[in-house]
C-alpha cells in the first residue's frame, strides 16, 4: 500500500485553535462576572457548535444580555489570542518531510475556509497544502465524512493511497468512514481513551518522524 498524500486537520492539529476558542468563552462569561463550567464544552462534532453556547450565556445573564456585542466582543478577543499561535509542534517538520519524500499535501476541516486559510496564511503554511476542502463546502460536518470525501476527490486519490492526521475522535470516525488510515494527536482538551479505533495515537506530532510513522502504520496494514 503506496502512501501519496497527507490529509491533515486544522484546529487543534495544525494549529491550536481549540485553546483559543475555549480561552475566549471563559473571558467572555468573566466579562459578565460569571463563570463557564467547562463540561461538555467541545462537541462531538465539527462546525458551529456556538449557538447553544451563545443560549446558554444568555439564560445566565438574562434580559440584559446583547448577543451582536458579546459575539463581536469574544470574536476580537479570540483573532487576538489566535494572532500569536504557531504551528503545533513537530508539525512543521512532517510537512518539510512530506516535501522531501514527494508526499502530497491537503487539508481537511469542518472549519470555513476564512478561518483556516487566514491562519495558514498568518502561519506561512498555506502554499504547502495542494488542497484544501473546507466545512462551507460540504452538507455534514465530522463525524461525517464528506470532508474528506472531497479532499481525496480533490487530489485524485483512492483512499489507500492517503493517510488522515485528527486531534479528535469524531474526526478520528470521519476519516475512517471515508477509508483512510488516520493518525490520531489528541487535542489538549480531548479524552485520550476515546481514540481506539485511530490506526496509531502519538501525544505530538514532535513524538515520531514522519518516516517512523509511514513505516509503522505500513506494518500495521500489512498484517
Amino acid at each position: 500500500m503506496t502512501t501519496k498524500a497527507l490529509i491533515l486537520d486544522f484546529d487543534g492539529l495544525l494549529m491550536d485553535t481549540e485553546t483559543t476558542l475555549l480561552q475566549s468563552w471563559h473571558w467572555e462569561w468573566r466579562r459578565h462576572d460569571l463563570r463557564l463550567d467547562p463540561t461538555g464544552f467541545f462537541a462531538d462534532h465539527g462546525g458551529d457548535a456556538n449557538e447553544a453556547r451563545y443560549t446558554a450565556l444568555q439564560a445566565a445573564v438574562g434580559p440584559a444580555y446583547d448577543r451582536p456585542s458579546s459575539h463581536a466582543l469574544r470574536m476580537a478577543y479570540r483573532a487576538e489570542l489566535n494572532s500569536a499561535l504557531k504551528p503545533a509542534p513537530g508539525i512543521v517538520g512532517w510537512l518539510d518531510r512530506a516535501t522531501e519524500l514527494g508526499l502530497r499535501l491537503a487539508v481537511a476541516s469542518s472549519s470555513p475556509i476564512t478561518h483556516v486559510g487566514a491562519l495558514l496564511d498568518q502561519a506561512g503554511l498555506r502554499a504547502r497544502f495542494e488542497v484544501l476542502a473546507t466545512g462551507e463546502e460540504v452538507p455534514a460536518h465530522k463525524p461525517d465524512p464528506a470532508v474528506y470525501l472531497l479532499a481525496l476527490n480533490r487530489l485524485g486519490l483512492p483512499a489507500d493511497q492517503a493517510v488522515a492526521f485528527e486531534d479528535t475522535a469524531h474526526g478520528v470516525a470521519a476519516a475512517q468512514a471515508a477509508g483512510l488510515r488516520c493518525v490520531a494527536v489528541p487535542n489538549p482538551h480531548a479524552d485520550h481513551a476515546r481514540f481506539t479505533a485511530a490506526d496509531l495515537v502519538l501525544r505530538s506530532a514532535a513524538d515520531l518522524s514522519l518516516d517512523t510513522l509511514l513505516t509503522r502504520l505500513a506494518r500495521a496494514s500489512s498484517r
